[in-house]
């Protein structure tokens, strides 16, 4: 497992590291008919992630017990931003990785040359669900991304500190509480802000993030029309951040050292979460024994984050490499990767396997995250559309709302900066 060093190495911006996985595997074809290979007779492939996709050294080693012949070097990123600016630096040329993770923020972007990837098999079809699919679906068809995670979101919450504020603090009674719209939330926030004196919510950006990913359409329309500073939606998700969320909120945003260090000081009590976000929270507070998960969240579900996996058409182990990440993405490890970090699996047949609906989590009070990602998942009802310039744009308004938070500028003149940014993109 990756330790908590080594997570925040990962999320906070330090130098990528990397580790080698002599693993088996048979050498697939190439664009020429064959894979290129190693003096030896092995075939390297190179797999480039970021953050913790769950792909422990155990379960790659899984991949060497049924294919002996294939060195698998697993490269992790500092950070999803760090593996962008790498990804379209180099894509179409030369020292991209033989299956590249690519985050949803930016897939868009990367759609637009979809032609410089390797379809998927055919036979992999339907294995995912419908809007993970069609995301990766380019304008000719063809499907060329292969979808790792999805990120469902539910309320993770210090029963402690809950219960310190006069709040519920049982998971169902918690629930209950938040169940209801974004004022619902706020107004409890504010209420456990007025007892305790302590911020509520870890960030007023991961509240940013919360609601825009309940917006269809957000900076950017399906033509190509550029609708962010003129999309009213938009202007009241900054405009609520800024007067409601800002001040129950702890941090502008996150990775921050002093945010991780807040998961165990208890400096705030809640937080919206993905279930990529529970391995972060145990790893940074361990022995913290108050935190729980609600199956609740504002609005009914939203989703934040999920990933996919590509293949570079020019790599030099093409073949090979759709074999690993077709093993990667299967549901038999998704559902081991969601054991792993909390990666909640894109695919349906997941849904039902025992491994994932019976998994609970010790260190969240035994909650039930497989059960409960199961009903998140299946509360979303909207899956934004994401331009090429989403991250671009959405980067730049999280911006705006850290002005305002360490009152840089007004929430008004912090728009018009964003604004003035906007039109520069």
């Amino acid at each position: 497992m990756i330790t908590r060093a080594q997570r925040r190495l990962m999320l906070a911006g330090a130098t990528a590291t990397s580790a080698a996985l002599v693993l088996a595997g048979c050498a697939g074809g190439g664009s020429d008919g064959a894979d290129a290979g190693d003096d030896d007779g092995t075939t390297t492939l190179t797999v480039a992630t970021f953050n913790d996709f769950g792909y422990t050294d155990e379960l790659l080693q899984e991949y060497m017990d049924a294919n002996p012949g294939v060195e698998i070097v697993h490269n992790r990123a500092a950070t999803s931003n760090d593996a962008r600016a790498n990804y379209f630096q180099k894509l179409g040329k030369t020292g991209l990785a033989d299956i590249e993770a690519v985050e949803i923020d930016w897939f868009a972007e990367m759609m637009q040359y979809s032609d410089l990837l390797a379809p998927v098999q055919d036979d992999l079809e339907g294995r995912w669900l419908d809007w993970k699919e069609a995301a990766a679906t380019d304008a000719e068809g063809n499907l060329v991304a292969y979808g790792t995670d999805i990120g469902p979101q539910a309320i993770c919450y210090r029963s402690d500190l809950f219960e310190a504020a006069g709040l519920p603090s049982d998971r169902e009674a918690v629930a209950e509480l938040f169940t209801g719209d974004w004022d619902t939330f706020f107004d409890v926030g504010a209420q456990y802000v007025d007892e305790t004196g302590k911020p509520f919510i870890d960030s007023a950006n991961s509240v940013l993030q919360g609601i825009v990913n309940q917006i269809e359409y957000t900076y950017e329309e399906p033509d190509g029309a550029i609708i962010a500073t003129e999309n009213p939606e938009i202007r009241e998700a900054y405009d609520t951040v800024v007067e409601k969320a800002i001040p129950i909120a702890a941090f502008p945003g996150q990775w921050s050292d002093d945010w991780y260090a807040s998961m165990a000081n208890g400096e705030f009590a809640a937080m919206l979460c993905p279930g990529w976000m529970h391995g972060i929270i145990s790893g940074e507070a361990p022995d913290v024994e108050g935190w729980d998960i609600a199956d609740v969240f504002p609005g009914g579900g939203g989703n934040w984050g999920g990933s996919y996996l590509t293949v570079p058409a020019n790599g030099a182990n093409v073949e090979a490499a759709q074999e690993l990440a077709a093993w990667l993405t299967a549901p038999e490890q998704q559902v081991k990767a969601f054991a792993n970090a909390g990666t909640f699996p894109s695919q349906v047949e997941a849904y039902e396997d025992p491994e994932l609906t019976g998994f609970t989590n010790p260190y969240f009070n035994d909650a039930p995250t497989g059960e409960i990602g199961v009903e998140r998942a299946e509360a979303v009802t909207v899956s934004p559309y994401k331009g090429p310039k989403y991250f671009q744009f959405h980067d730049a308004l999280q911006n705006a709302v850290t002005r305002t938070f360490d009152g840089l500028e007004s929430p008004e003149e912090s728009w018009d900066t964003w604004v003035t940014e906007v039109s520069a993109f």
